[in-house]
């Protein structure tokens, strides 16, 4: 499983997450800073990434478009690095399900 970090959560986090998502990255890794969100989905649905973002953008777009690629918002408010790292840490099993699962497309994880 492969997640792509959009350029609003920080590009810190992908060394925390790389023992439980060991391929993912960031735009900022990919020379993709300042994309625009089409370039994003498109290279994310090339290279199988799980598009990974606190923007309602993707959200939407996930609704319009379906999927290739997947996307998981992340309704967290304005939480910090710990708090969205062991969000997706401690939901692995979730999201390597919701990999798998060929009828979803958006999964929505919240802070409780």
């Amino acid at each position: 499983m492969k997640l792509l970090l959009d350029e609003n959560i920080s590009l810190k986090l992908v060394k925390f997450l790389q023992k439980g998502f060991p391929e993912s990255s960031h735009i900022s890794f990919l020379d993709m800073q300042g994309g625009t969100d089409t370039q994003i989905w498109e290279f994310a649905k090339q290279e199988n990434y799980i598009i990974v973002s606190k923007d309602n953008d993707f959200r939407q777009r996930s609704f319009l478009l379906g999927f290739p690629p997947k996307v998981i918002w992340l309704s967290i408010g304005n939480s910090g690095i710990n708090e969205i790292k062991n969000l997706l840490l401690n939901n692995i099993a979730i999201v390597e399900h919701f990999f798998h699962d060929a009828n979803e497309g958006l999964l929505v994880l919240e802070l409780v």
